[in-house]
């Protein structure tokens, strides 16, 4: 199962308002290490599909909400709690180091 794609600013602020744990990899087309890092989002998507949203967001499309969150480099990966920034990774990371964050921010069993 993909990440799905947020379509616009509307979309991804009624998912930042209405989802517990939702983690969005801000990307776009010409960018080539987030072309590597897609399918690890992908496999993230799926591994968590029960305890959090995992989406995708094209940055050409949206700068407005890369502007909001001040991305400047992508691949970047924000985790957002309670409609809250918690975390960013920047760049390419192992996909150990997604799962990692995203353990870290969800809710104690």
């Amino acid at each position: 199962m993909a990440a799905g794609y947020i379509q616009d600013e509307a979309e991804f602020d009624t998912l930042l308002s209405s989802t517990p744990l939702l983690v969005v990899d801000c990307t776009a087309a010409w960018c080539g290490p987030c072309k590597v890092i897609s399918p690890l989002v992908d496999q993230l998507a799926e591994a968590y599909s029960e305890q959090a949203k995992v989406l995708k967001l094209d940055l050409d499309t949206n700068q407005p909400v890369a502007k909001r969150f001040g991305v400047r480099s992508i691949p970047a990966i924000m985790f957002f709690k309670q409609g809250e920034l918690v975390e960013t990774l920047i760049g390419v990371k192992p996909y150990e180091e997604l799962s990692q964050a995203l353990d870290r921010h969800l809710e104690p069993a």
